[in-house]
């Protein structure tokens, strides 16, 4: 009997032995190197690969991390700008991507939170800066995208789309998509895509916009005039250059023959 417990223990320590050696690999190393060409070939000893994941909080990662919960200031960077992301690789930007929509997510709950507590969200331009960034890495994308249709096809890859009146007669850049039905059976389509106007409130409406745009136009020209004749007034000696290159839409010769542009000084 004690013989058989014997065998029976000896058995079990094979089988752990035996596990043990199933995670590591014996594999041939060749060492090509000229210094060492005299070397046999022998076998070296690797272990498996070891994963490290990050902790996962389940629903929690949907908030801020624990320390941060009262503080009134979180310290925190910039957004990413489009020159730093066009050094990044294509799968490092849909990485990143991933890690912003998160981080846009967290903020957000965090944010409601805030909100329903009747308390200050901490530092509320990190969602700003979030979305910034979300959206220069999305430019980046479609500047590669761009570039990529252009050299294999020799079009842009857009969506295409053309300018359409609506209803109320205002131009607008109308981009296309795929249908199930045709344009003609569907009425859906045609109910929210009505291109074209007529009638006469329409042609109305059109007038007074059209006159409305005129009138801003013609107040900000007066507004450019009066600052530069002040500024003439002001200082004689302005640099006219910079001045039209601040004003590019005034005419500067008109300017200095008005009275307001002279000034009170003795002209030298």
């Amino acid at each position: 009997m004690a013989a058989l417990m014997k065998a029976v223990h000896v058995s079990k320590n094979m089988n752990n032995i035996m596990k043990l050696f199933t995670n590591l690999s014996l594999t041939p190393n060749v060492i090509t190197s000229s210094k060492h060409v005299f070397l046999h070939r022998t076998p070296a000893l690797h272990c498996a690969f070891i994963h490290i994941t990050p902790d996962n909080r389940d629903l929690m990662e949907f908030f801020d991390e624990p320390k941060n919960w009262g503080r009134n200031e979180v310290k925190v960077g910039r957004s990413w700008r489009k020159d730093e992301l066009r050094l990044k690789s294509n799968s490092d930007l849909h990485k990143l991507w991933y890690v912003l929509l998160k981080e846009r997510n967290m903020l957000m709950t965090m944010e409601e939170v805030c909100k329903d507590e009747n308390k200050i969200f901490p530092n509320p331009e990190r969602l700003d800066k979030v979305k910034d960034s979300m959206n220069n890495l999305e430019s980046v994308v479609r500047e590669r995208n761009r570039a990529y249709h252009m050299l294999e096809t020799g079009e842009t890859g857009e969506r295409p789309g053309k300018l359409v009146y609506n209803c109320l007669g205002l131009k607008f850049y109308h981009r296309m998509h795929q249908y199930i039905i045709p344009k003609y059976m569907n009425r859906k389509w045609h109910k929210w895509h009505k291109f074209g106007f007529g009638g006469f409130a329409t042609r109305r409406f059109l007038r007074l916009y059209r006159e409305k745009i005129w009138n801003q136009k013609r107040r900000a020209r007066n507004r450019d005039k009066n600052r530069v004749a002040v500024l003439m007034s002001k200082f004689p000696n302005v640099d006219i250059e910079a001045v039209k290159q601040h004003f590019p839409n005034v005419d500067l010769e008109t300017i200095k023959t008005l009275k307001r542009a002279r000034g009170h000084h003795v002209p030298e």
